[in-house]
């Protein structure tokens, strides 16, 4: 008896209750179409901000899914580098966050070029610069060869190991792939959005590689998201909420992964977990749009460099209050030259200090 769905007969002639999903999949679309209209409407530095703003937030958290945490300053650079935009004092780029924004920006600012697995081979390769996930040498840029035992997804201690997934015999891939990137060049008949749901969880389900498939087939599903946008600028972060339901995620996973070619579950948790990123991308929006204001109102403020690097982390995702010390360490200056930025900061009506007084002095934007 099968274990797996890709062991069924008739794999992977997927099936879903077109009845059941119609209610969220309008819901969605609706959404989806509310956010691009507001795009729209608004001047091209805000969509090229909210867009960076949106790439810097799907690259950080398709790898923290993964457990992996990347240097945000790193990820900001490598964006800025590859998007043609200012990159002055730019923090030194490791060449494994190079590869993950690599790799998602080729998904989207490419999404209506044909996937082949050549490309999908140069995502692959793009991950893993080094050869190695970590401390192990890994076959890069070609399907895995199962040399060292079967695709299994498995977790817990070593040798008490609880196997999740177990994928298709690497004998099978060539004609698999195959398969896959003919339907996603060509399948017209599903709607887009669904389209996204049922790439992701196909690709993943082959497990294509030996290391690195749940970052590439996230990455599948933005590329048929973008396609089904009918823009390659990114305004919301399918993977920055897949991450706050990673549990949920996984276990879905697996059990459709063991289910059969009925993927309604799956599609129904896709699509409400993309409304809820719709929805989070609102926060997102209103940052964005407040940074803008702000800088507009302070356009003709004359600042130092210190004083600009320092108002940016707390326009972005500063964390707790502004005191003189965290002023020092984040500008690297001295807790004299710190004091002095903050009065004169103050005297210029870009912040005020805080309500408490004495040791828990800080500081906060004025408007």
């Amino acid at each position: 008896m099968p274990r797996y769905v890709h062991e069924l007969p008739h794999w992977p002639a997927f099936r879903w209750d077109a009845e059941a999903l119609a209610p969220a999949l309008a819901k969605t679309h609706e959404l989806l179409g509310h956010l691009l209209g507001r795009m729209a409407a608004v001047g091209f530095d805000l969509r090229s901000d909210a867009d960076f703003e949106t790439m810097t937030t799907d690259v950080l958290r398709t790898s923290a899914i993964e457990g992996e945490v990347l240097d945000a300053a790193q990820v900001r650079s490598s964006l800025a580098k590859r998007l043609g935009l200012d990159v002055q004092g730019a923090a030194h780029v490791d060449r494994h966050v190079d590869g993950v924004v690599e790799m998602l920006l080729n998904a989207t600012r490419n999404s209506n070029e044909k996937l082949t697995t050549d490309r999908l081979f140069g995502w692959h390769a793009a991950l893993f610069p080094t050869g190695r996930s970590g401390m192990l040498k890994i076959v890069v840029g070609q399907l895995r060869d199962d040399s060292t035992g079967p695709m299994q997804v498995v977790s817990g201690p070593l040798g008490r190991e609880k196997v999740h997934y177990q994928a298709p015999a690497a004998a099978r891939l060539k004609k698999e792939m195959a398969a896959f990137v003919k339907w996603t060049n060509t399948e017209r008949s599903v709607d887009p959005l669904l389209k996204a749901g049922l790439g992701h969880f196909w690709f993943v389900t082959l497990h294509p590689f030996e290391d690195g498939n749940g970052r590439m087939a996230r990455a599948v599903a933005d590329l048929l998201l973008a396609r089904a946008d009918g823009s390659p600028q990114r305004f919301y972060s399918m993977s920055a909420q897949i991450l706050k339901e990673r549990k949920k995620y996984y276990d879905l996973l697996e059990r459709s992964q063991r289910g059969t070619l009925d993927v309604t579950a799956w599609l129904s948790w896709f699509l409400a977990c993309l409304q809820r990123a719709l929805v989070a991308s609102e926060e997102m929006l209103a940052t964005v749009l407040g940074k803008h204001r702000f800088w507009q109102t302070h356009a003709k403020t004359i600042l130092n460099p210190r004083q600009v690097k320092v108002l940016n982390k707390l326009l972005d995702d500063f964390e707790g209050n502004l005191t003189s010390s965290k002023y020092a360490k984040l500008a690297k200056t001295s807790q004299d030259t710190a004091a002095r930025d903050l009065a004169d900061l103050v005297t210029k009506k870009v912040l005020k200090k805080g309500k408490a007084g004495g040791r828990s002095t800080h500081f906060v934007l004025a408007d």
